[in-house]
């Protein structure tokens, strides 16, 4: 079988220890494509020649590039990965579409403008390309659970999603989505919401709020919640709740485990046995990329596919105009900007300056 030939862009540095600056997701998705037969990485590209070398000399890739645009036109690709920046996304998904690639696996969250993601979901559209997101906790055995004691009746009828995810914007983006993944990949109707931006806070060079409190409806009727604390407080306990008509899943519980359910009229909580699994891993993205590349030879759509990703990111963009607007924001969201770095930059907000080291 030929393989799938696979380029990288991004590789980044290899560090000890993450941070806001950089996880290195590129050797991530790296030990997941080399763990399938089908593919095989051909090409990688960063703009630190340093970066890029040590990238391709773990992974025994035969050329590097510091121009990724030079790779993808030279080395007719079937697969890119995009291990960027969020503000760097769109224009690295826009020339990959140009270039003819069958498929473009992106890191989230998708871009930093709702403009761009629109623009990015397009021209996946028009070429004719699978378009998937890193949305990685589909796959985890924690969430995977939830879904089926949801879906076999545990508590009755969803009624409510509610989390905890810190920020809305790159935490939030996975747990958002994950409301999604629960609720049948249904669309929200409107948003209305409240943020704080006291201090700043950059991740991975996003503007990300301190504080907020969001208020969502499906179009099935099911309401979605998201609001966070201060420190180590949580208005809700967890990083995604599941409130049924006949019961409550909590999955990543704060302090405690990774999955629990209580039916209505049981004092007990139940919990459910992960296999060691966190909320984090092992093996999310492993899962996905394989997927992602099992969707592609079949001609499947992807549970990781651009348009389910819009939902959460309408929703994540919305929540920053409602606080922009100081009022309820009906969908189809019709803005291009990010809210949240328009204020900053206007002077709306005016958060303190990070701290050296990002604290």
């Amino acid at each position: 079988m030929t393989k799938l030939r696979v380029g990288i862009i991004g590789t980044g540095k290899k560090k000890e220890r993450r941070d806001r600056f950089g996880f290195a997701m590129a050797y991530e998705h790296a030990d997941a494509y080399q763990a399938l037969d089908s593919c095989e990485i051909v090409a990688c590209a960063d703009l630190v020649e340093e970066n890029a070398r040590a990238f391709a000399d773990t992974y025994e890739v035969e050329k590097i590039f510091l121009d990724y645009r030079a790779m993808l036109d030279e080395m007719r690709l079937d697969v890119v990965s995009i291990c960027t920046w969020p503000r760097l996304h769109e224009p690295m998904v826009l020339d990959a579409c140009r270039a003819g690639v069958r498929a473009i696996h992106c890191e989230k969250p998708i871009a930093d403008t709702w403009g761009g993601v629109q623009r990015m979901a397009r021209a996946a559209e028009q070429a004719g390309v699978q378009l998937t997101f890193n949305h990685q906790r589909r796959y985890g055995t924690p969430f995977v659970l939830a879904k089926r004691l949801l879906d076999d009746g545990a508590i009755g009828q969803l009624v409510r999603l509610e989390s905890d995810p810190g920020n809305i914007y790159d935490s939030g983006t996975h747990y958002i989505d994950l409301f999604s993944f629960f609720n049948g990949e249904q669309r929200a109707k409107w948003v209305l919401a409240q943020i704080d931006y006291r201090q700043e806070n950059l991740v991975f060079g996003a503007h990300c709020e301190n504080q907020n409190l969001v208020l969502t409806e499906y179009e099935n009727g099911v309401f979605g919640l998201i609001m966070s604390g201060t420190g180590d407080s949580s208005p809700v306990g967890c990083v995604d709740k599941l409130v049924g008509a006949d019961g409550v899943i909590e999955v990543g519980v704060t302090n405690g485990p990774a999955l629990r359910y209580r039916q209505a009229g049981e004092q007990a909580w139940v919990t459910v046995d992960t296999g060691g699994e966190s909320i984090h891993g092992p093996g999310f993205i492993n899962r996905a990329i394989a997927d992602v590349v099992t969707c592609l030879l079949e001609g499947r759509r992807c549970q990781l596919d651009v348009r389910n990703a819009l939902i959460a990111t309408e929703i994540i963009f919305g929540a920053y105009e409602s606080s922009r607007r100081h009022g309820r924001v009906d969908f189809p969201l019709e803005i291009d900007d990010n809210p949240l770095a328009a204020m900053v930059e206007q002077g709306i907000l005016a958060p303190a300056p990070m701290t050296t080291g990002g604290a």
